[in-house]
């Protein structure tokens, strides 16, 4: 279980999730490092109060200060699902932020970068990735962003490491990339939807973008989720107070 002690590296720490992981890591007065391609972005938008190192999970050389003696690592990288200007195409042909090149072989630097001691790597994944062949999954698919999630997922899952592998469902609320730090902390749920669980990649929906943040903290504080991996969604009316021991407890039963 993370402690005060311990240090959790954010890689994608400026993104739609990962600026939302963030704040509540440090709502919970916990030691943030925020691994970004721009400081100059993360300083303004974090206030001073998160440690920042500037690197790209798609260059190894550029990790290592990011993963000296960190305890847990959040992973909310990403870029879109279909060609676009992220993709940052080097010509026609090739794109060098496509998802093969982030969520899939930028997940495996990072697996390689860290300590062999991780206590836990948490990764952002998405609904669909075991139903690739299944409608809207393979139209998301074109250009195979799951494909890419799934290669991370399955070497995050055989590394050896101690692993939650988070699915959500299509993003919304957000992102939050133009509000500041205090906007950051009192983000809610828009909605008001509850927060539903399930192991594997059954479930089909939306996901807040501020419950997947959750998800990734709170996982940090329950055993149940280690080793496992599991889909989230927002449906039904949402309880006045959630219970991850609950919600989480739902992995091993």
């Amino acid at each position: 279980m993370v402690s005060n002690t311990d240090k959790v590296l954010v890689a994608g720490a400026t993104g739609g999730v990962g600026q939302l992981v963030v704040a509540k890591l440090l709502a919970k007065d916990l030691n943030v490092r925020g691994l970004t391609r721009n400081t100059a972005k993360a300083e303004s938008m974090f206030e001073g109060r998160v440690e920042l190192v500037e690197g790209d999970i798609r260059y190894p050389n550029t990790l290592v200060d990011a993963v000296k003696d960190i305890n847990y690592l959040i992973c909310c990288t990403g870029t879109t699902a279909f060609p676009s200007t992220r993709w940052d195409f080097a010509n026609l042909f090739q794109a060098s932020n496509s998802p093969e090149a982030v969520d899939g072989k930028g997940v495996k630097n990072l697996l390689l970068a860290v300590p062999k001691d991780l206590k836990r790597f948490v990764f952002v994944s998405s609904c669909g990735v075991l139903r690739k062949d299944q409608l809207p999954f393979n139209i998301l698919n074109a250009f195979g962003v799951l494909d890419a999630k799934l290669m991370g997922e399955k070497a995050i899952a055989s590394s050896g490491l101690p692993y939650t592998i988070i699915r959500p469902g299509r993003l919304i609320d957000g992102p939050y990339t133009s509000y500041d730090l205090n906007t950051l902390l009192r983000a809610k749920t828009d909605g008001k939807k509850a927060v539903v669980i399930e192991k594997g990649d059954s479930l089909n929906g939306d996901a807040s973008r501020v419950d997947v943040a959750n998800v990734c903290v709170e996982s940090l504080f329950h055993d149940t989720t280690v080793n496992r991996d599991f889909s989230i969604v927002n449906e039904g009316e949402r309880p006045n107070n959630i219970s991850w021991e609950q919600l989480f407890a739902k992995l091993s039963s």
